[in-house]
């Protein structure tokens, strides 16, 4: 029944796309993610008993990506010489 009324208000919708009840769940999850909630709450709502899968099932959007400050932006040297994001750490000789 799920899947029939998920097909029948996709096409009322007008929307083309194969549509499924899995793909409701995967953009609702999405969705609540890019608005703020945090990861542990997306986790009980869709009933995952292990955060990790939370973590797999949901893709970070570009825009909330760019949305995003990242803190070591923040970060000032008191050198004029830019400072390298990363940076690979070799075991001594």
């Amino acid at each position: 029944m799920v899947w029939q009324a998920v097909r029948e208000a996709s096409t009322r919708a007008g929307i083309k796309k194969h549509v499924t009840p899995h793909t409701l769940r995967h953009c609702f999850a999405t969705h609540l993610l890019e608005s703020g909630a945090d990861l542990r709450s997306i986790q009980m709502m869709l009933g995952h008993s292990d955060l990790e899968a939370t973590t797999v099932y949901l893709h970070l959007s570009r825009r909330h990506l760019q949305a995003t400050d990242n803190p070591l932006d923040q970060i000032s040297t008191s050198s004029s010489t830019p400072v390298p994001r990363s940076r690979i750490l070799r075991k001594p000789q």
